[in-house]
C-alpha cells in the first residue's frame, strides 16, 4: 500500500510537467519545420493585397484570425511578434491593431505563464536554495514594476519573461496587468509603423530592384525588420523604459515609508 501514494505523486508531477514539455516540443517542431519563415517580411509585404481583401470580406473574422495567429506565435515562441504587430496596424489601424496585438500577446503569455507555474516553482524549491528563494520573494514584492519594465524594454526573450515570473510565484492577475500595460506603448509604436507600411513596401521594392540589378544575392532579405526600428522609435522605447524604471523606484520608496 505504501507504493500507491508514491505512484500518485509521480503521476501528479508528470501532470505538472507534461504541458510544459509539450509546449517545448511544439516550439522545437515549429523551428525545425521552417514554419517560422512564413512570417518573413518579404512574404508579408508580398501578401498585403490579399490581406487587405481578406479584411474587406469581413473585419470581425479577419480580427479573429489575426488574434489566433498572433496567439499561436506567442505560445510557440516564434520571433515574429514585431512584424505581426505592424501587420495588425496596417490592416486594422493604429489603436485597434495595437490593442488586438497586446490582447493576443497577453493571452498567449498568460497561457505560457500558467503552463510553467508548477514546474518553475518546483525547480526553485528543489534546486534553487535560499538565495534564489529570497530573489523570488523580492521579485514578487515588486512584480508589477519589474514585468512592466521588461515588457517596455525587451531585454530578454518573451518566453523568459513569461516563465520567470511564474517560477517566482507571481499572481496571474499581476502578471497579466503588467504585461498588458507594459506592451501597449511599444505596440502603439509598431502599429503606427505598420499603418504606413505602403511607404515601407515601396522602399522595399526599390531596394530589392536595386539588389537584383547589382549582385543579385540575398535580395529577398534586402529589407529586414531592423529597417523599421528607426532612431526615433528607439528613443521613444528608451524613454518609455526609463519611465517604467522610475515607476519601479518610486514604488519601492513609497513602500519603505511607515
Amino acid at each position: 500500500m505504501s507504493g500507491a501514494p508514491a505512484s500518485g505523486s509521480r503521476w501528479r508531477r508528470l501532470g505538472r510537467w507534461l504541458p510544459l514539455l509539450l509546449l517545448v516540443a511544439a516550439s522545437v517542431g515549429v523551428f525545425a519545420s521552417g514554419a517560422a519563415h512564413l512570417f518573413s517580411l518579404d512574404r508579408l509585404l508580398a501578401s498585403r493585397a490579399w490581406l487587405r481583401a481578406f479584411v474587406d470580406e469581413g473585419t470581425v473574422r479577419a480580427m479573429a484570425a489575426a488574434f489566433l495567429v498572433y496567439l499561436g506565435a506567442v505560445i510557440v515562441s516564434v520571433p515574429a511578434t514585431l512584424i505581426l504587430t505592424m501587420i495588425c496596424g496596417f490592416l486594422f489601424g493604429i489603436v485597434p491593431g495595437a490593442l488586438l496585438a497586446v490582447c493576443a500577446a497577453t493571452t498567449g503569455g498568460s497561457l505560457v505563464f500558467l503552463v510553467g507555474r508548477g514546474p518553475g516553482r518546483e525547480m526553485i524549491r528543489r534546486f534553487g536554495g535560499p538565495r534564489l528563494e529570497r530573489f523570488a520573494a523580492a521579485f514578487r514584492r515588486d512584480a508589477f514594476g519589474y514585468i512592466a519594465t521588461f515588457r517596455v524594454l525587451p531585454l530578454f526573450p518573451f518566453w523568459v519573461t513569461n516563465l520567470a515570473p511564474a517560477a517566482c510565484g507571481v499572481r496571474l492577475r499581476t502578471f497579466a496587468a503588467a504585461t498588458f500595460l507594459g506592451l501597449l506603448p511599444g505596440a502603439l509604436v509598431y502599429a503606427t509603423t505598420g499603418a504606413g507600411i505602403e511607404d515601407v513596401a515601396a522602399a522595399h521594392e526599390a531596394t530589392r530592384a536595386a539588389c537584383l540589378a547589382g549582385d543579385g544575392q540575398n535580395c529577398d532579405q534586402a529589407l529586414s525588420p531592423s529597417a523599421f526600428v528607426t532612431p526615433t522609435t528607439m528613443v521613444a522605447l528608451g524613454l518609455l523604459g526609463a519611465f517604467g524604471l522610475l515607476s519601479l523606484v518610486l514604488t519601492r520608496r513609497l513602500r519603505r515609508r511607515p
